[in-house]
């Protein structure tokens, strides 16, 4: 028996060790993330250069879509953020950043449910960026020269923007699901009975571990006989309710 217990701890800590090898692939996406800004720049001097070299004729279209091509890869570089982490976070090892001045607001409360649900939202921006792209383009829709007088030079059809459409709609669904899902699990009964919030004749039902002394401090009551003197009532799942006075 005791060798049996010694190699079911073995294998239940390699198992444990085993969460090191995530490790690597968060590295990588700091590498992909380290690439996003590289094109970024580029983006960014293209964008430049075409506006340097005839600014008394700029696009604003075509100014429009780079601006949101350039958008489109910050809200990635977001996501790898969020995957890396919070990923890390939530399924490798904590990160010590308790009291750290630059700590995300979300990262003190990541779990895998908040994860999921972020990175939902991240990917229905997205979606959102690169429809509005495909928005600026369809306007023209179904012209002779559509295709040619495409900004990008892509050439689009209404069943392609219909599905981009659809699969964006799938995406909010999904994220919708999510949330509820999420907040469904935090707003959940517990299974005990569910405490009175206010007690016959109109007095409020007061926690145990309130302060109902007149010291100002706070006092934890455990039965009836700890109560002070000065306030009577009687106790009801865990919960203090005073009697009223007329």
């Amino acid at each position: 028996m005791r060798t049996r217990g010694r190699a079911a701890n073995g294998i239940g800590g390699l198992i444990f060790f085993s969460r090191w090898l995530q490790a690597p692939l968060y590295l990588g996406l700091i590498v992909a993330q380290l690439i996003y800004v590289v094109v970024f720049l580029i983006e960014l001097m293209h964008l430049a250069e075409t506006v340097i070299a005839d600014p008394a004729h700029i696009d604003e279209a075509q100014i429009m879509l780079a601006v949101l091509g350039l958008i489109d890869v910050v809200m990635i570089a977001n996501l790898l953020i969020m995957v890396i982490i919070g990923g890390y976070e939530t399924f490798v090892s904590r990160i010590n950043l308790e009291h750290h001045p630059d700590q995300p607001e979300w990262l003190s409360h990541v779990n895998a449910n908040v994860l999921k649900v972020k990175l939902a939202m991240a990917i229905i921006g997205i979606s959102s960026i690169h429809l509005l792209k495909t928005f600026i383009e369809v306007g023209d829709l179904g012209a002779p020269n559509a295709g040619q007088d495409s900004i990008t030079g892509q050439t689009y059809t209404g069943e392609g923007v219909f599905w981009q459409v659809m699969i964006h709609s799938v995406f909010i669904v999904s994220a919708l699901a999510l949330a509820w899902i999420d907040r469904a699990s935090h707003s959940a009964p517990s299974a005990g009975p569910t405490p009175p919030q206010v007690a016959a004749g109109g007095a409020a039902a007061i926690p145990l571990t309130r302060a109902l002394g007149t010291t100002g401090q706070s006092t934890s009551y455990t039965d009836e006989k700890h109560v002070p003197p000065t306030v009577t009532g009687h106790i009801v799942d865990g919960y203090f309710i005073p009697h009223t006075t007329t």
